[in-house]
């Protein structure tokens, strides 16, 4: 997961075709029209994904910058395994959009990402 980020930060297409899956690849990959600025990673979630294993999840927060404004995308994805090498298969995009500010709500208050955790465990720490 993260070896793609980086790929999507540099804008290497080659590795990002290399490391997914053939039956759900895109033929193209193009930025040629994005005004995107990632920022960081977060990895939230990770099932499965072992030695052993033959799948995986990892849900993960994106952060960018996009139109002088930080935004954040929360993403669950799916990896397979095939001759011992993992594919990224597909992804839901649980949210996307801008980073709203915590207001004065509390340290306990539920975060505003859409995480479902609390503020202060989440984008405030």
């Amino acid at each position: 997961m993260r070896s793609r980020y980086t790929a999507y930060v540099f804008r290497n297409v080659a590795y990002l075709q290399e490391t997914w899956e053939a039956s759900t690849r895109p033929k193209v990959i193009d930025f040629s029209r994005e005004k995107i600025e990632w920022l960081r990673l977060e990895i939230t979630e990770i099932k499965k994904g072992k030695v052993k294993d033959g799948k995986g999840l990892v849900a993960f927060k994106a952060y960018y910058c996009q139109d002088d404004e930080e935004c954040i995308m929360n993403e669950i994805s799916r990896f397979t395994k095939i001759n011992g090498r993992w594919f990224y298969l597909d992804g839901i995009i649980k949210s996307m959009g801008k980073v709203e500010l915590q207001t004065n709500q509390g340290k306990n208050a539920q975060c505003s990402c859409g995480s479902g955790k609390k503020f202060k465990r989440c984008c405030g720490a």
